[in-house]
């Protein structure tokens, strides 16, 4: 077979292909998440004697393996090329906070990608790289709750409101992004849906002894102290607390989001939590206040401002009754190692 007859070979198989695929594997990525995904296409090839319906590839800038937090390495199967080659860009990130931004390359690429009118997604803290590509602005990206500190600290102009730390994955038009867990096979499935036989995902859903849900039915884990069987609605609650510390959601406004009377919240917060949401929400902004002190060099007036106290008098007098001290005795009181960012 002469060079123009493999060129013709592939253009055929490539034709018959439903969907495309470019997987973006970002420093200490969650193996999990992108097993989760991967393992799913897998199962679709197999199931048939021809070229499987879907094409995927793990790219990068360099084919240097990259290291997952597990330890395991993924070596990249192509560079990263023309974007355009692909109907879906999945940029699967870590678990924690990126330690490092992403490169030029990858950066540009992805712009690339958004010029091109392709579907950006991102899992795990991925996220942080469509932010700093510019990539998603203006649509709501699904973040960790436990990365949104960190993620307001390095994008300070994202607008709260786009941010989602209360579900665990968001499609907003061509921009898909998902906290990780088990939402992961979530996304691949609806994604998958929109190009496969329904009875195709679920033959290999079946294999995988997985049974399908609804992102939007799924809530994020909660934060530590409020019980992971507690229900549905007291858990986006304090999610949704936990985001918007800084800008103190009215019980009225809390509760226009979920849905329920503030009769009811206050209901559920005492019936679980022993406390009301009002309590809840002040010493969420306590703890945040005291881990600032702590973590950064912002004065106590920013400080306070930063966590929706009216000033920094009012963040004190709040602070001494909880804490038992100011702010300025709890910050000296710190271990120098323990006040770095």
């Amino acid at each position: 077979m002469n060079s123009s007859d493999i060129h013709s070979t592939r253009a055929g198989l490539q034709a018959d292909v439903s969907v495309r695929l470019g997987f973006v594997l970002m420093p200490q990525f969650a193996m999990g998440a992108f097993a989760a995904f991967t393992d799913l296409l897998g199962l679709l090839d197999s199931q048939t004697d021809t070229p499987g319906p879907c094409s995927w590839e793990v790219v990068a800038d360099t084919l240097i393996p990259v290291r997952s937090a597990s330890g395991v390495q993924v070596v990249p199967t192509d560079l990263l090329g023309d974007p355009l080659r692909f109907d879906y860009i999945v940029v699967v990130g870590g678990l924690q906070a990126p330690a490092d931004p992403a490169g030029p390359a990858l950066l540009a690429w992805l712009r690339q990608a958004a010029r091109g009118g392709r579907h950006l997604a991102a899992l795990c803290n991925g996220v942080f790289a469509l932010a700093q590509a510019g990539v998603a602005s203006g649509h709501r990206l699904c973040i960790g709750g436990h990365l949104y500190r960190e993620f307001i600290e390095r994008h300070p102009a994202w607008p709260p409101d786009r941010l989602v730390t209360d579900r665990p994955a968001v499609f907003d038009r061509r921009r898909i992004s998902c906290a990780g867990g088990p939402a992961v096979t979530d996304v691949a499935i609806r994604i998958l849906a929109r190009h496969l036989p329904r009875a195709d995902i679920q033959r290999a859903l079946r294999l995988l002894q997985i049974e399908a849900g609804e992102p939007h039915s799924q809530v994020q884990p909660p934060p530590p102290g409020v019980p992971a069987d507690s229900p549905p609605a007291l858990r986006r609650a304090v999610l949704l607390i936990q985001q918007y510390a800084g800008q103190g959601l009215s019980l009225a406004e809390l509760s226009g989001r979920l849905g329920r009377s503030p009769r009811q919240l206050q209901r559920l917060f005492r019936q679980h939590l022993g406390t009301t949401p009002q309590a809840h929400a002040r010493a969420v902004r306590l703890r945040l206040a005291a881990w600032m002190l702590r973590q950064t060099d912002k004065s106590i007036a920013t400080v306070a401002s930063d966590c929706g106290f009216a000033d920094a008098a009012h963040m004190s007098r709040a602070f001494r009754a909880e804490y038992g001290s100011s702010p300025g005795a709890w910050r000296r009181q710190a271990d120098p190692q323990e006040n770095t960012v």
